[in-house]
């Protein structure tokens, strides 16, 4: 059995710090319900100092992470992506220790994605033009400048920890800022291999500090003075409550929050590729995962025909220890996200959905906070778990009587973060993803580009990561005008 040592200090200005905080965390399995290790849970105070290191390494006259240049950091994220690719066995194994995740799914997710994310914006780094000059229409010149934004609060949450981390690591190190990083407690010790991998990599102290916090830290950083832009991950109400104090502050924020999204398989769509691809795309990491295409709408014209393919499929995923590569659904994060999602289920059933997979706890596990995927049928669009984010492997299948319906019926949502098309006309297919409101959606499958942007629209969250425009949101213009 894995094992992982106690913690008992965080990682600020390039060293292994005692917290002034004496509050701590268990971590527990959520397949064992067993204790897998103990971390200190950073307070106020310890924000005060992780933001005056992360300030000392932006601001300090002389400091090498304020006078690098470009292909310096690029060279510094370059072996930061070799140390956590070094590292991808004990990230990949501990993340679904602690969150579930399928072990199958989790090197990827967990390693090197993040390592080529890295990578990524360590290319953009060397290529961007970060200066340039522009005429005037006076005749002379101006200097249009790219600079950092300054210190960043990176706030994660414990679905996709290390993919999301680097989400805002990687953008921020290559536009030259500084992080404050916040992981989630229930997801704390593999941050610890994060910063042994960014002590390998010779990140400048202060670059990068890491303090697995609760709400006090939470607050903390978003509101702390020294901070210059928050970037955030997590639930759409807690992103709200982070998006009112950035506005008063007048503070830069990124906001990926949650989601609802609808599958539209149109009445063409090969059912055989259809459901083949539907795990990845609507039960991925045990419908722990914002962007999944929860919302099932079927033509009526097949709906029983694709509502039997789908409960079958539902009912054949393998559910069981996340460490089992045969394993297609781990347990929930927590207890208490396990009763969330019951809770939903009761709902449904409560408002006259029919279930036609799934529903309770799987019988051959003795522990651990699972449920069995759940398909609910004849979902009207007013009811609960058509509407609010379940978290949890249950999808809801509803019919539709027009391609036009189809499409009121994805846009009839508060969120709008991802989404799919199934069909075997792509032209078809094409004319439909444009006219779902949504930050993103995928013809015949999701997949995640690195080189284009992503985010939400309405409830979904603000602004956007990764490609070009990712590395924008940490970024400052400045204008230096010449006189002629």
């Amino acid at each position: 059995m894995d094992t992982y040592r106690d913690i008992s200090s965080l990682y600020i200005d390039g060293e292994q710090q005692r917290p002034l905080s004496t509050e701590t965390y268990t971590v527990v399995s959520p397949s064992t319900e067993e204790e897998i290790g103990h971390i200190p849970v950073a307070g106020a105070k310890d924000v005060d100092t992780a933001v005056a290191a992360a300030r000392r390494a932006l601001d300090a006259p002389g400091a090498p992470w304020a006078t690098s240049t470009p292909a310096e950091r690029a060279d510094a994220m370059e072996r930061f992506a070799d140390a956590i690719e070094a590292r991808a066995d004990e990230l990949s194994r501990l993340v679904s220790r602690q969150n579930g995740m399928p072990i199958a799914m989790s090197p990827m997710v967990n390693a090197y994605g993040p390592a080529a994310l890295l990578r990524y914006y360590a290319g953009l780094a060397r290529t961007l033009e970060w200066e340039e000059r522009r005429p005037a229409f006076t005749g002379a010149t101006t200097v249009v400048r790219r600079e950092p934004v300054g210190v960043v609060a990176a706030i994660v949450p414990w679905n996709y920890p290390q993919m999301l981390a680097m989400t805002k690591i990687g953008p921020a190190l290559a536009a030259g800022c500084t992080i404050v990083l916040k992981p989630a407690l229930e997801t704390s010790l593999d941050a610890y291999v994060l910063a042994e991998a960014a002590a390998e990599a010779g990140l400048p102290p202060g670059v990068l500090n890491i303090l697995p916090g609760g709400l006090e830290a939470g607050e903390a950083l978003v509101s702390h003075p020294g901070v210059d832009k928050v970037a955030f991950t997590g639930s759409t109400p807690a992103g709200r409550a982070i998006g009112e104090v950035c506005g008063r502050l007048l503070r830069p924020v990124t906001l990926e929050l949650g989601g609802k999204s609808a599958a539209i398989i149109l009445d063409d769509a090969d059912l055989a590729a259809t459901i083949a691809g539907l795990p990845e795309t609507s039960l991925a990491n045990n419908g722990q995962t914002c962007y999944l295409s929860t919302r099932i709408l079927a033509p009526a014209s097949r709906y029983d025909e694709i509502l039997d393919a789908i409960s079958t499929l539902a009912s054949s995923l393998t559910v069981g220890d996340p460490l089992d590569p045969a394993t297609a659904v781990g347990p929930l994060v927590t207890a208490r996200q396990r009763e969330r999602v019951e809770g939903y289920i009761a709902s449904a059933r409560s408002e006259g959905a029919r279930l036609t997979a799934g529903g309770g706890r799987p019988t051959h596990t003795e522990r651990g906070w699972y449920v069995e995927p759940t398909i609910f049928a004849d979902v009207r669009p007013e009811m609960t778990i058509a509407r609010e984010e379940i978290f949890g492997p249950v999808l809801t299948v509803t019919p539709y009587g027009t391609d036009d319906e189809a499409v009121i019926l994805a846009n009839d949502s508060e969120f709008g973060l991802g989404g799919s098309v199934w069909t075997s006309d792509d032209e078809r297919g094409m004319a439909i993803a444009r006219r779902v409101r949504t930050g993103t959606i995928g013809l015949n499958g999701y997949n995640f580009d690195f080189s284009a942007p992503y985010g939400g629209r309405g409830a979904s969250g603000l602004g956007r990561e990764y490609g070009p425009e990712g590395l924008n949101a940490y970024l400052e213009w400045k204008s230096v005008y010449l006189q002629a």
